[in-house]
């Protein structure tokens, strides 16, 4: 493939989505940009949270992680349904209850002002992070297949990556990620399908189910060794929290199901979400597999999350599989990245600087549109710093790994303020949520350093749970009711 086709691609690409941003961010203000003025239909929520949840860490570092770990990582996915289940049946009534903006608003009103600022701390934290891990691993792609040919330096293919995000979010915000996410998350689909179709084809597959479940890498449950981060239930149960911690108790996602009309469009939303996630999920384990075997065939010498991108690009599978590749991981990157961008200006916003308390209409908008911009500017740096010292290992492993520790805090506050009816000493909160992640990395280390017990993604849960009796010890005399 050459390096005009990826550009032209590119141009494609995003004039369409531009083009959409013109049209959804007419008439748009602040309630637009933060809430689409409650007006997205449930079905384009759920469709277009597909692409945002899975995101081209998972495009590319799933089907990359079969080799050394099977197809283990369904164990997590499994666990996710519990967590959907909980966010739509305990965390989304409670949003729509209180008529939330940003979900972290809740701390406020039920602990304090404390609290509420060190749950949106973390929260950006977090989400800086994460969207920065994704758009690292796309970035790189981006610049060993097309920007590496003209001699442009990392830096610049990562401004250009933020600038043309920027370009499509800054009027409509989240009227128009709800959108351009639903065409982004059918061209992924389109993408992997199309990519399991010709390697399927080229290896003289005929029937995908029977290749994957007679393969040795199809291993799914691992009940053998309970020290192992593999370990079904620590992965069930991680999976489980997980999914309640990304999505129910972050803000990027709860804000696509806060744009729908109701409580109810918003429970079907998370439903048929949970449903096309899981099936989602599986292809692209599949697709490890048959990936993994072709390299090993062909004698490519891929692996990790050079795996995917060097077959679809540099093997023998076409120009067509090609373009579907690029077009697939752009669209997987930019429906999780356009998001958070969104979701991080949204929070700051209203979380830090309460400017719908403090300001007037006109006034709010201004100081969007700069945090927008800040935020922008802070991806890029962020990214720049991952390039000069991350570690060589999946993606997906490292954001996993990330989250333990800074979804940790934000599990046991909602836990707390949720299961229990104790007030806080507020001031207090934040050094309880400071001191978590600390004990937990140390309890992490000295178990495998003295057991050989590995926590694994179920460090998540043991982050919480620190949280949590951290908070109790700092506990007021008083109660209250709990907000049902």
């Amino acid at each position: 493939m050459q390096p005009l086709h990826i550009l032209l691609l590119i141009i494609g690409y995003f004039s369409v989505l531009i083009l959409i941003s013109y049209v959804t961010g007419k008439s748009a203000n602040n309630a637009t940009f933060f809430k689409a003025n409650n007006s997205s239909p449930w079905y384009l929520v759920a469709f277009g949270m597909i692409g945002a949840s899975l995101s081209g860490v998972t495009f590319i570092s799933v089907p990359g992680w079969v080799e050394a770990q099977s197809m283990s990582y369904m164990q997590m996915v499994l666990g996710y349904i519990v967590g959907y289940a909980v966010i739509g049946l305990v965390l989304l009534p409670l949003y729509y209850k209180l008529n939330l903006t940003s979900i972290y608003t809740y701390l406020q009103d039920r602990f304090g002002n404390y609290s509420y600022k060190t749950g949106a701390s973390y929260f950006l934290l977090s989400r800086i992070i994460g969207a920065s891990f994704r758009l690292f691993l796309v970035a790189n792609v981006l610049q060993l297949l097309l920007f590496d040919e003209f001699g442009i330096p990392f830096w610049i293919t990562v401004t250009i990556t933020i600038l043309l995000i920027w370009l499509y979010t800054f009027k409509g915000g989240i009227k128009t990620i709800v959108w351009t996410d639903t065409l982004q998350t059918l061209f992924m689909l389109i993408a992997v399908g199309v990519c399991i179709y010709t390697i399927s084809s080229e290896m003289e597959i005929s029937n995908l189910f029977t290749y994957v479940t007679d393969s040795e890498l199809s291993k799914t449950f691992f009940f053998d060794d309970f020290k192992s981060g593999d370990y079904f239930w620590k992965r069930f149960l991680a999976g489980a929290f997980v999914a309640i911690v990304m999505t129910g108790l972050d803000q990027d996602m709860m804000q696509k199901n806060l744009t729908c009309r109701n409580l109810k469009d918003a429970q079907k939303n998370m439903f048929w979400f949970t449903i096309v996630l899981v099936v989602v999920n599986f292809f692209f384990l599949a697709l490890g597999v048959l990936l993994t075997d072709y390299a090993q065939k062909k004698g490519i010498d891929a692996h990790k999350d050079q795996l995917f991108p060097i077959i679809a690009t540099k093997g023998t599978l076409g120009l067509a599989t090609a373009i579907f590749f690029l077009l697939g991981l752009i669209a997987a990157a930019y429906s999780s990245a356009d998001s958070a961008l969104t979701s991080l200006t949204t929070s700051f916003s209203i979380d830090i600087l309460e400017i719908d308390k403090k300001e007037s209409a006109v006034n709010q908008e201004k100081i969007r549109k700069k945090i927008h911009i800040i935020f922008s500017l802070i991806l890029i740096v962020t990214i720049l710093i991952f390039k000069y010292f991350i570690a060589d290992e999946s993606v997906i492993a490292k954001i996993f790994t990330f989250a333990n520790y800074t979804y940790g805090p934000l599990l046991g506050l909602y836990a707390f303020g949720l299961f229990t009816r104790f007030k806080l000493k507020d001031k207090w909160v934040p050094f309880v949520c400071i001191l978590s992640p600390i004990i937990t990395y140390l309890l992490n280390y000295y178990s495998l350093e003295l057991y050989n017990f590995s926590f694994g993604f179920a460090l998540l849960i043991v982050n919480g749970l620190v949280t949590f009796i951290g908070l109790y010890t700092v506990k007021s005399s008083q109660k209250k009711a709990i907000i049902d």
